[in-house]
């Protein structure tokens, strides 16, 4: 019995120690994977040994969380957050953990539970500038979303693939019309392909898309066998600006090998590329560089590293290129990096540089930013905001020309993060003003002139036609002030404004000159019953007095008041004096020069004579009738009312245009 408990005892310690072996052997090759940068096997087999380590080993159980969760968050996994929360849990001693939690947690769009996160990391190392961009994220991420760009962003189905990658999108040349991407999509069915140490995933390779003549973009295909040759994984490509040098990232990935990234570069004659050759940047060949675009004249390279002397993570650098050697190479300095990673630098052909980074805070992963130099070496640099970024990986952008359209990398939306590539354009709105100019009939004013004046100085001139129609285009976010003259008429004056305007718009403004040939009425002038005291129902006819006479400083003017034949005609003279003196009144009060202004009362002297448009508006008169008391009593008493009704106005008439 004895023999036999001992032969348990000893079967168990064996089969613990051989357990033991197994975990051991197996950590310590998920730590190899990962400290190579194999993170899809290192991923998968930390995962399995999590579970298999006994609770009580919680030390061990947190860091295996930790490396495990590291690695899905440079896979784009969306469940790194709540392995970061198990490493926690499980008492990660390292505050790097918060970090690294907070950086997922952005990327997830939890920003209130990133910011939370940023600041306990603060506490440890209070001048991370990375933790610090990120306390500040709730705050920063409401006025990005407060004030989105007027981008118009959509997925393009034509250049992507489902369950692969297609990113760093790049034009040819300025003609917009031949594009290079980098895809891990199937190829050729009758090769089967390397999959990434990295990813797990296929390697990927670069692909060509261009539009046909009809501007339709044709169906995508692979670079010569020359560029994409099997064992490596190639991409993030760029060119010069004649569209003959392409630049591009390679990774000779080797089992149980150091080698980083390297750049290569191939030349373009007639349709065909040249064998690839590596760009020689750093001496030390284990120095990894990556993400090339060539500044407009093809003298300058930017690229991403590692390299030492930076500011932590991956950096943007830059050198002079040429014959394939690089010299005066230096790092873009704490304007543009961060000891987060800035990565996929573009050069706009204006030498506008844009670059992705999650070091600079914004919405969450990679945002991509908007770098300008200034004489004095310092970069201007900002988000580009929403909508072209989000809070998912948002990089690799691409200008058609110096045109504010193109096309860019995202993932967002992708459950398994798979990159797929956008498009993105900044609608060109135009805005025009058109209308006519009429004069106090309706009748149009042929070769009458329309200025404009705006108050960034733009200014536009435009003659009627002889229906006395204008239009002329105008800028977005101005205020314009807006003149219609013509011979014989006095000025009007008008004013638009297209700030705040989000769309395309057709404004109308029209214009109804006044002769100055003939007295004109003014039918917004009222006055108490039988008194000469104005109404407030006034205000608004005395107002476009004032303007008219503003917009015509050159004129005098009488104001002449009309009574009806009913009752005594001095008393009716007398009132209607008074009357124009009320008006004159108010026009001096409202700061119009006494010496050019006349008032006159005519009473019944003067009836009115039926116009054109009076005819039109009453049916029971006719052009030319003169509405004196002999003619209104043969009319009906309701007809009689309107007429006298007609007689009782106001109106000016031009004396002089020569005024001063």
């Amino acid at each position: 019995m004895l023999k036999k408990l001992s032969y348990v005892v000893f079967i168990g310690t064996m089969a613990f120690s051989f357990h033991s072996c197994s975990l051991s052997s197996r950590i310590k090759k998920a730590d190899k994977q990962y400290a190579i940068g194999e993170y899809y096997g290192a991923a998968d087999r930390y995962k399995k040994v999590l579970s298999r380590i006994p609770a009580k080993n919680k030390a061990l159980r947190a860091r295996i969380a930790f490396n495990q969760a590291e690695c899905y968050r440079i896979l784009n996994y969306n469940n790194a957050e709540q392995i970061y929360n198990l490493s926690v849990r499980f008492g990660y001693p390292d505050s790097l953990v918060y970090l690294r939690r907070a950086q997922v947690l952005q990327r997830n769009g939890k920003y209130a539970d990133a910011a939370q996160n940023y600041n306990i990391y603060l506490q440890k190392d209070p001048t991370n500038k990375m933790a610090i961009n990120g306390s500040k994220l709730v705050a920063e991420v409401e006025a990005l979303k407060a004030k989105p760009t007027l981008y118009k962003v959509s997925k393009v189905p034509a250049f992507n693939a489902r369950r692969s990658y297609s990113f760093s999108p790049s034009f040819l040349n300025a003609d917009g019309d031949v594009l290079f991407f980098t895809s891990n999509r199937s190829f050729n069915k009758k090769i089967v392909q390397k999959n990434s140490l990295i990813t797990g995933l296929p390697n990927n390779k670069i692909f060509s898309v261009r539009k046909n003549a009809e501007g339709k973009w044709e169906k995508p295909l692979i670079t010569s066998s020359d560029l994409n040759t099997l064992p490596t994984d190639d991409g993030a490509c760029a060119f010069n600006s004649e569209g003959t040098v392409m630049y591009f990232t390679r990774a000779r990935q080797l089992q149980d090998s150091e080698l980083g990234t390297e750049i290569y570069y191939s030349n373009r004659a007639g349709g065909a590329w040249s064998d690839a050759k590596k760009l020689t940047i750093f001496k030390d060949s284990t120095i990894s560089v990556a993400h090339p675009a060539v500044s407009p004249d093809g003298e300058t390279i930017y690229f991403v590293s590692d390299a030492p002397n930076g500011f932590g993570g991956k950096d943007i650098w830059t050198a002079k290129v040429s014959n394939g050697e690089c010299t005066a190479i230096r790092n873009l300095g704490a304007d543009i990096n961060t000891p987060g990673d800035e990565m996929f630098p573009t050069v706009k052909r204006d030498g506008t540089l844009y670059f992705s980074s999650n070091g600079k805070g914004g919405l969450g992963g990679l945002d991509i930013f908007k770098a300008v130099a200034g004489k004095d070496q310092k970069w201007s640099v900002e988000n580009v905001g929403i909508p072209i970024n989000s809070n998912a990986d948002d990089f690799g952008i691409t200008f058609e020309g110096n045109n504010e359209r193109g096309f860019f990398s995202s993932n967002r939306g992708e459950v398994r993060g798979y990159d797929a590539i956008w498009k993105f354009e900044l609608p060109v709105y135009e805005f025009i003003l058109e209308g006519k100019v009429l004069d106090e009939s309706a009748n149009p004013i042929p070769d009458a002139v329309v200025r404009m004046v705006s108050n960034s100085g733009m200014i536009v001139r435009v003659q009627t036609k002889k229906d006395g129609t204008y239009r002329m285009k105008i800028d977005k976010d101005l205020n314009c002030v807006l003149m219609a003259s013509a011979r014989g008429y006095l000025n009007k004056e008008g004013s638009l404004s297209t700030v705040g305007a989000k769309e395309s718009k057709i404004f109308n403004l029209d214009f109804r000159l006044s002769t100055i040939y003939k007295p004109v009425q003014l039918n917004n002038i009222f006055y108490d019953f039988g008194k000469w005291t104005l109404t407030p129902a006034s205000e608004a006819g005395l107002k476009e007095l004032v303007k008219t006479l503003n917009d015509n400083p050159n004129i005098t003017m009488e104001i002449s008041a009309h009574t009806d034949y009913v009752g005594n005609n001095e008393s009716n003279k007398t009132l209607s004096e008074r009357r124009a003196k009320s008006v004159v009144d108010y026009l001096i009060a409202a700061g119009i020069k006494a010496d050019r202004l006349t008032s006159v009362g005519y009473g019944e002297e003067k009836p009115f004579v039926v116009d054109a448009t009076s005819a039109q508006k009453y049916p029971f008169l006719k052009e030319n009738d003169i509405l004196n008391e002999d003619f209104i009593k043969k009319l009906s008493p309701e007809n009689q009312e309107t007429a006298n009704q007609i007689n009782r106005r106001t109106e000016f008439r031009v004396l002089k245009t020569t005024y001063k």
